[in-house]
């Protein structure tokens, strides 16, 4: 039977809670369990493809096509996973579907209330979850914090499946809380403590507390915890600010928490030999060979969660070749302003993106790249916006667009994909999900993806033996032109990536340049410490 693992926040959002998840699922993962996560959101979304960027960060795509919040990516990345629609519930989808049953008169006449049908619709997916992910521990994150009203039916839902489970050592809560330390240099335990009380007061008793600090907390300051929230204090420890996440199941499975886990379900764990992973932590630090890579994108202005998966597949790629990479994220409206050197950096990278907002900026640091052979890899609309600047630098096509940007351009050498013009909703109705990119034999994609197509597909159930098709996620309602296809190819942009079965150009690049390549995909969904995806890590070492 699956055991459950819950994970709650207090005080303030942005914790970190994804990443103890990720974690946590890690430590567990190395001692021989199968393990797999979960992320419930409040929100009345139903899911996360419509969500603001700079409020929600990047929208993370599954395999099977679901837009889902950006702490999948952690959890793919952590374990070394797919993940699938199941694993991330937002509360619109469960509303809806309660709402749906109500008016097939599923319920049999009787009052549809919170409690029981929204609260058996949540334990009914989490439970689902675990089944579809075949998990010994499904590590369940609860999104927000406690005390936020749209969570309070989430906190019902898992008081119950502890409360179904009788004695039975099955669900466990581990909560996250600020302890944050002022200008007296002490760490103060007042906020873990109010949040523990909100917990107690949803009638659920936390069995291990983890503080989130800047710094390393003393032992007197964990005894206060555990004297003050009813917990022992060897089931208190502290998550605090580190360069390197990969360092904090690490950090936490050193301060007792594995044994921790493992006594209090009941687990039996396998003693743990080095993997690739200790040995990639020791190599972080040990690189000497320093490059500037600029992220140039619109989504500038907060923070680089916008991007997480980019950067993060910057790093593990970085890693691998060596290199020491200062990653800037660069708003392309202050390059169209001229307020950015380009001339300081190693390489470009151009992210997603949708809408006309600072795409000039984006184009004119692609041109900028080609002319002086610096390397840039443009990512979806990276790849889009690296097609306009060739249409009308080299084959001459002034005023060259997407007509998602201008719809009367006399040259859309970008246009929407045939089955998306007909589509009138927002949300979930992109070209969603991994689909097979055929490689061309003889171009440099060839040559990067060589070895994962010699490998067993990562598509399940599929031998993927030289077949020359690798299996990558989209998320997209553009495609390059076919009617320009032919003029870019005798002007010298190789399409080296289509679609087995129709005419979507995936992949593109320029033999001749040092780097010059984009795809359509979203290779940084794909990306792992242990391996890295093969068009960024031949990215980062062409700035070597």
């Amino acid at each position: 039977m699956t055991k459950f693992i819950f994970v709650t926040g207090g005080v303030l959002s942005s914790l970190g809670k994804g990443t103890i998840v990720a974690s946590i699922g890690r430590i567990l993962k190395n001692a021989g369990m199968k393990v797999s996560a979960m992320k419930i959101d409040p929100y009345l979304n139903c899911d996360a493809g419509t969500l603001n960027p700079y409020e929600h960060g990047e929208v993370f795509v599954t395999r099977d096509g679901f837009e889902c919040d950006l702490d999948l990516g952690n959890y793919e990345r952590f374990l070394d996973i797919f993940a699938t629609k199941e694993q991330n519930m937002m509360m619109g989808s469960v509303y809806k579907s309660v709402v749906e049953k109500e008016r097939k008169g599923e319920f049999l006449g009787t009052t549809v209330q919170l409690i029981p049908h929204a609260t058996n619709e949540i334990k009914h997916r989490i439970r689902h979850a675990a089944d579809v992910t075949k998990s010994d521990v499904l590590v369940v994150e609860v999104g927000g914090t406690v005390g936020d009203i749209e969570s309070d039916v989430v906190f019902e839902a898992a008081r119950q499946m502890r409360f179904e489970n009788g004695e039975s050592p099955s669900v466990l809560f581990v909560h996250l809380a600020l302890v944050p330390r002022i200008t007296t240099n002490e760490h103060k335990t007042k906020p873990m403590q109010h949040s523990v009380k909100a917990l107690l007061s949803r009638g659920i008793t936390p069995d291990i507390l983890i503080a989130r600090s800047d710094s390393m907390i003393s032992e007197g300051v964990k005894k206060k915890i555990a004297l003050m929230c009813n917990v022992l204090s060897d089931s208190v420890f502290c998550s605090y600010n580190v360069d390197n996440i990969y360092m904090i199941p690490e950090i936490l499975k050193a301060q007792g928490l594995k044994e921790n886990l493992a006594k209090k379900l009941e687990l039996k764990l396998k003693p743990e030999g080095k993997d690739e992973w200790h040995a990639l932590l020791s190599k972080w630090e040990g690189r000497k060979t320093h490059r500037k890579i600029a992220v140039v994108g619109k989504y500038a202005q907060t923070t680089r969660d916008t991007y997480m998966s980019v950067f993060e597949a910057l790093k593990h790629a970085a890693v691998h070749a060596g290199i020491k990479a200062q990653l800037d994220l660069v708003n392309s409206e202050d390059v169209e302003k001229n307020l950015v050197d380009l001339k300081q950096y190693n390489g470009f990278l151009i992210p997603g993106g949708y809408g006309s907002r600072g795409t000039e900026g984006k184009i004119s640091v692609i041109k900028y790249a080609r002319e002086n052979n610096v390397p840039v890899l443009g990512i979806c609309y990276g790849l889009q916006l690296s097609v306009i600047e060739y249409s009308r630098h080299i084959l001459g096509l002034s005023g060259a667009n997407s007509t998602e940007i201008n719809p009367d351009t006399k040259y859309p050498v970008i246009d929407i994909l045939p089955e998306q013009k007909a589509i009138d909703e927002k949300g979930g109705t992109m070209r969603l999900g991994a689909f097979d990119v055929k490689i061309v034999k003889g171009t440099n994609a060839y040559k990067l993806y060589e070895k994962e197509m010699e490998t067993e597909s990562l598509k399940p159930g599929v031998k993927n033996s030289k077949s020359e098709i690798v299996f990558k996620r989209f998320r997209h309602r553009y495609e390059v032109n076919p009617n320009y296809v032919e003029k870019l190819e005798k002007a010298g942009m190789v399409f080296s990536g289509k679609d087995p079965k129709r005419e979507i150009m995936k992949v593109i690049e320029l033999p001749k340049h040092k780097f010059f390549m984009g795809c359509q995909y979203h290779p940084e969904f794909d990306s792992r410490l242990e391996r890295p995806e093969p068009l960024y890590l031949a990215f980062v070492k062409a700035t070597i």
